[in-house]
Parts: structure tokens; sequence; C-alpha cells
């Protein structure tokens, strides 16, 4: 083994001596590129000087893109080779791809064609591959290497075999605060969805533990490789359910050499119009209202419904000449009506008051036309600067922004007027539902929130931008350096159609956790891609949204025609056995067609259950995670319902009894949960983590499938009271307790 070791440090040091020299190239050609063309305009720049302007900007993106890829933070940035049985051939497989100075391949790059067989050639299907072999590396050195015999037969040069097996080896160690890449260890299965095409609909399926966020994560930065022009240019979107776990999975693109990609939790999708974002979870019930599909007409009525207070009794009245000229409630609302169905409300406002002084000429007496000689423009003049008209239109058609439209459904009155479909009971959830505003007139606005606002934009536009507005001319501050480029010189100073999309567009859309986004959500989304090709990644059973026909059908309108193809994750590489057994048998009692994957490695550790009050739950809890601390090295999920996430969290505050364990003791709620793993993880309350998440048992299901080694289980509640008779989830849970 040691002579095995020492020849891959060799070549290891020798991709490490290219990628020094690579580096210093690139950043000679930076320099080099400050130099092309110089300025001291400040003002103007001459045509003949553009085509120099374009060379510099060429040579200094270039340079600038290499360094980038060079001085990424690579997690090992040789990890791989194959011993081939034809003419002996040897290829090493890495991060990036990496050439000598003959431009001889010392690395490929891992998405490339010549590496596919590392990760698809099985012993029933070799591709030619004698040896696959994993090194393991900390930094330059390499500290380990696992080998796999594939083909016996054709081991002419008796390669020697090192190791147990890569996969287990990458399985059983301990967990951090980040996703990692398996760029190293994928799997068969798994390197078929993420080389999958990229037109159309990719979906990837698939139980707890099947790796499918970082297969997605790993087609994402394939495809940018794949189709660099293409989605690079257009731009690639990966949408997950909430920032903790962005946070979780912001380093896995940046660790393959893709930093083009554009990262939002769901509550931070719509930032790109609304200008907020949101991390806050509404109650179960206002949660789903405010997902389902029956919002579309309560969020079209509330943009349609004048600000004042009653519209029935509306009118418009002006005077010209002595005469009164009178537009009732009837035609208002006529002319309202017509003119939304085909514009957007904030682009519109001349439309309107064309409509409107059309409609008040229509109604002037001949006579009076005749007798004062008025012409159309003296009266459209006439109209405009009455006060009454003035006030009457800043009244009935004022600028409108989403957050005060939806504001407005705090008013029990305006939701009874929007929402007639909705029952008593559900205006009074949507009403009770809307933040106050805080002493800044700001809204906590909810993540279901977010998905209205964007509704709202849609319909509305953006508010008008105010003409009297002063713009900043100079940049203030004191001496600044600046470099004008072509793009600067050549901007577009055309005014925005206020008809077109205000919302960012992207040609690839990655969507994690998709069995939890609602259909109005799935509108949101569709906005940001409405010619993308899309990756979809989710499991049914896992899902928080209780109305699954409603998601299916916002899902499918979504895909229409576009070319599809599923890929189903068999293989459970996260969940012990002993774990994952207890989670089956939870899910199956609501969920029996739910798709469970095959637990790779147990670790003969049976999950432990014990049971603590609500008087000694944070003694009980700190002695529980001080236990697990001593058993496991990475993290420790505490995972508890939404009232208990502030007593969870004060035990790893400052001072608290659990303080010095703050960086590996990680509370939070089962929603928050979703797609991060652990170590080891305690389920506090499940009967209130069922009874608080919009999706019940199939919330508890994700918290029970989290930890990577040891589970615990603690209840607030006696196991074996009545109540357990009728919930069946609850029997499946306990039936395993051992105290």
């Amino acid at each position: 083994m040691a002579h095995e070791m020492a020849a891959e440090q060799a070549h290891v040091d020798r991709v490490y001596d290219q990628l020094r020299s690579d580096t210093e190239a690139a950043k000679k050609l930076a320099r080099a590129s400050q130099e092309i063309y110089h300025s001291d305009r400040t003002t103007w720049v001459r045509e003949e000087d553009r085509t120099a302007m374009y060379e510099r900007d060429a040579f200094a993106f270039n340079a600038a893109r290499r360094l980038a890829a060079l001085d990424s933070e690579h997690e090992g940035l040789v990890f791989g080779r194959i011993d081939l049985s034809e003419d002996a051939e040897v290829r090493h497989i890495g991060r990036i791809g990496v050439r000598d100075s003959e431009y001889e391949p010392l690395v490929i790059d891992w998405r490339a064609p010549a590496a596919e067989p590392f990760y698809r050639a099985t012993s029933t299907s070799p591709m030619g591959v004698v040896r696959r072999r994993v090194l393991r590396c900390r930094d330059d050195r390499v500290i380990g290497i696992e080998d796999d015999l594939l083909d016996s037969t054709n081991n002419r040069t008796d390669l020697p075999i090192v190791g147990e097996g890569a996969l287990m080896a990458a399985l059983s160690r301990a967990r951090d605060t980040r996703m990692h890449s398996i760029v190293a260890t994928i799997q068969a299965e798994q390197d078929e969805a993420i080389r999958a095409p990229y037109q159309g609909v990719t979906t990837i399926s698939g139980g707890p533990g099947t790796g499918k966020t970082v297969v997605a994560l790993h087609r994402a930065a394939f495809l940018l490789y794949s189709h660099r022009a293409r989605l690079e240019n257009g731009g690639v979107l990966v949408v997950g359910p909430s920032s903790v776990f962005m946070n979780y999975i912001e380093r896995v693109l940046p660790s393959l050499g893709e930093d083009s990609v554009t990262l939002r939790a769901m509550g931070e999708v719509a930032a790109d119009v609304l200008g907020l974002e949101s991390d806050r979870l509404d109650e179960s019930a206002a949660a789903t209202l405010k997902g389902s599909l029956r919002m579309i007409d309560v969020v079209a009525a509330l943009a349609a419904l004048p600000l004042t207070p009653d519209p029935e009794a509306l009118s418009l009245r002006v005077t010209i000449k002595g005469e009164v000229l009178t537009l009732g409630a009837k035609a208002l609302a006529r002319t309202r009506a017509r003119i939304l169905r085909r514009y957007r409300y904030n682009a519109s406002r001349r439309i309107v008051e064309t409509s409107l002084l059309d409609q008040l000429w229509s109604k002037v007496p001949s006579e009076t036309l005749g007798s004062y000689e008025l012409t159309r423009e003296d009266f459209d003049e006439a109209i405009t600067s009455q006060a009454s008209y003035r006030m009457f239109m800043n009244a009935w058609w004022p600028p409108m922004t989403a957050e005060r439209a939806l504001a407005r459904l705090a008013d029990p009155r305006v939701v009874s007027q929007v929402a007639s479909g909705l029952s008593a009971e559900d205006q009074t959830i949507l009403a009770d539902s809307i933040p106050a505003p805080d002493t800044r007139g700001h809204r906590a606005w909810s993540i279901a929130d977010i998905a209205l606002l964007d509704e709202l934009i849609a319909i509305l536009g953006a508010p008008p931008v105010d003409p009297t507005a002063e713009q900043p001319v100079f940049i203030e501050g004191g001496d600044v350096s600046e470099l004008v480029t072509v793009a600067d010189t050549l901007t577009d100073s055309r005014t925005v159609d206020p008809e077109d999309d205000p919302q960012d567009t992207f040609a690839h859309v990655l969507v994690d956790e998709a069995q939890d986004i609602t259909p109005m959500q799935w509108r949101m989304l569709r906005r940001r891609g409405p010619q993308a090709s899309w990756t979809i990644v989710g499991d049914p059973a896992q899902s928080a949204y209780p109305l699954p026909e409603e998601t299916a059908a916002a899902v499918a309108e979504l895909t229409g025609h576009a070319p599809s193809r599923t890929f189903r994750l068999s293989k459970n590489y996260r969940s012990p056995a002993e774990v994952f057994d207890l989670a089956a048998g939870v899910i199956t009692t609501v969920h029996p067609d739910a798709d469970l994957p095959e637990a790779v490695r147990s670790t003969g550790i049976d999950p432990r259950f014990e049971t603590s009050s609500r008087a000694s739950l944070g003694e009980d809890l700190a002695a529980t995670a001080r236990t697990l601390a001593g058993q496991v090295e990475g993290t420790i999920g505490i995972i508890c319902p939404p009232s208990l996430a502030q007593q969870a969290r004060d035990l790893v505050a400052d001072g608290a009894e659990l303080a010095d364990l703050a960086g590996r003791v990680i509370p939070l709620t089962a929603m928050q949960a979703k797609g991060l793993e652990y170590d080891a993880v305690v389920v506090v309350d499940p009967d209130d983590i069922v009874a608080e998440a919009p999706g019940g048992v199939r919330v508890l299901y994700v918290a029970l499938t989290r930890p990577t080694q040891r589970l615990m289980v603690l209840g607030l509640s006696d196991p074996t009271s009545p109540a357990g008779d009728h919930a069946p989830w609850r029997a499946a849970l306990w039936s395993h307790g051992t105290d």
C-alpha cells in the first residue's frame, strides 16, 4: 500500500505544480489585459476606441474566469483513477481538467465523457475498466486509497487492490454543517440522472437518504459543463425549501468548479421583483389555504377591487361650462374590468384616463359644444385640471404595490368581497394570517405570502417610478478609480416596456424538495423559467402540502408537452437499516405506497425511546444531547415542533446548558430539517410535530430519517395512552421503543 500511495502522491504533486504554473500564466494574462487600453475620458468614448476596449475586456474576462476556476476551493482536486484494459491506459479523474505543457491530460474533468466509465462501470459491465481507484486527499496530500476490481479476467498486470471500498468509507465519516460533493463516490444510477439530456423536464425521485439533492447539484454542474454557452448566458436557478437548507448546500457547486448559479430559498424567489424575502412559516391551515389554487381568484379580485370603502356608491362627477357630467358605479366597474382584462394595473393609468374622458365627452350636450365651440383638447384639459377629477383618480386608480394590495386582506370586509368562494372559516383564517405592520409600517410576510405577492406583481405590474424624483448624477465619496467597459458605453437607454415580465428568468431551473411546493409557488417558479429546462427533485411521501391533486395539476401545467424523463434512486445511503425500518413502519400507516429505498448499511444500534415532561424537558434534552455528543463525532440535530423551537434554541445560547456544544448541537423544526442530515438526531415530541406540521405524519417521517448513525425519540406523553389506539402511526413508532 505504501508504494501505491507514493505513486499517487507523485502524480498529485505533478498536477499541483502544473496548477501553479497555470495560475501564474493567468495572472500574467490579467496584467497584460490592463495595459491594452487606457483613457482619461470620463464622459464619452470615440467610436474607433471601442475595438481596443472590447479586446481589453475580453482578455480581462477570460483571465478572471480562469483564475476563478484555478483558485476554487477544491475539496480534493484529484479524487479518482481508472486503469483500462486497452493499452493499459490510465486516466486520473478530478474536479477540473488539467493538462501539462504538451497539452496531455493530467486530470480529466469528472463531467467529461472520458470520465463516464469511472461512474458507470460495474463488475457485470466493466466498460473496459480493470480497476477503479478513489483517492482521499487532504489539501494536496494523499491520505487514503480505496479500490474496486471490476474486471479480473483482464487484470494482466496484476494491479494491486487496496482498501475496502470508497462508498462505505465515505458513508461512515462524521457530518458537519455543510453538504459536501459526492463526486468521488457517485453510483451508476445516480450518474445516469446526472448525465441525462437537459431538454424538457428531468424528475429525480427516491426516498430519504438516496442522495437526490446532491445528485441534482452535480447535474447542474454537469449541464453547465456540457452546455456552457446556453446555460451560463441564460442562467441556472437552484431553489430549495429554506435558508437553512441553502446555507447547507451552498459550497457544493463551487467545490465542483461552478459559481455561476443563483441559489434561492423559496422565500427568496421573488426578491427580484419584491425586494424582500421571508423565512417565516404560516400555521398549517393558513399555509395550506394560501398555497391552494383557490387563491388565484382571490388575488385577481383583490387587484381589481377599488381602494374606496364602498365601490357600489362610487361615482365620478365633473362640470364643464355649467353642465354636470357623471359616471356611475356600474360604468366605472365595467371600465375597470375591461381594462384589467387587457392591461396591467400600474401600466394602464393613461388608458384609464383616456377611457373616462371618452365617456365623459360623449355625455356633453351638442348645444354646449356648439355654443362654446368646445374642442376635445380644450375639454380634456378642463376636466383633468379639476380638483374633483384629480382626487377621484388618486382614490380610484392610485399607483399600487403588491404589499399594499395584499395587506388589505387583513380587513375581514375586504376578504368577504374578494373571497366569496371560500368558507367563512377559511375567510377568517386568511384575514387572521396577514401580519400586522410594525412601528415602521413593515410587515413580516410569510413564505406563502411571497407567492401571493408575486402573483399580484404579475397582475399589477411594477408601480411607476416618480418622474419628479431626483436621480444621482455623480458617484459620491472620495477618490474612485473606475474601469469603463464596452458594456458601459453601449448601455441601452431605451425605456423599459411596462408590459414586459419584471421577473428574472433562467435557462434551467432546479427545484429541490418539490413535494412541498404549493400550486401558487409553482406559478411563481414558472415565471422564472417560461422557456427553461427543469430538474425536479422530490419524494411524495415527505410532502408537507396536503393537497397532492392540486400540486400534480400545477406541475402538469408547468411541464406541458415538453420532453420528460424520470429517474428513481433506490438506495438509502444515509440512514442505517435500524433507523429506516422504524421510519418506514411509521410512513406506511398513512402512505402505503411510499417509495421505500433499500438501506445499504447497518450499524447494529437500534433507535432509543424515552419520555419526558414539559417541566423537565430542558434538563432531559440537554442530558440526551450530551450523551450523544460523546457517542458520535459530528453534528447532533434536535428536531422539534415549532412550539418548542425557541426552548430548544435556548439550550445552545450563550451561557446555557449546551453552549459549549453550539457548533455541534443544532436545534431546528421538522420543516427546517428537510434535506439535511446529522450524525445523531433527537426527535422531540412527535405528537406535536404531527399536529403542528402541514403534512402531519409525512413531516415526522422527514425528522426520523435525518440521522446517519443514531436516533433518539423523546416523547412528552405516555406512549401507552388510549390516544395511540386511534393513531396507527403512533403505534408503529412506539412499538419499536425500548427504554
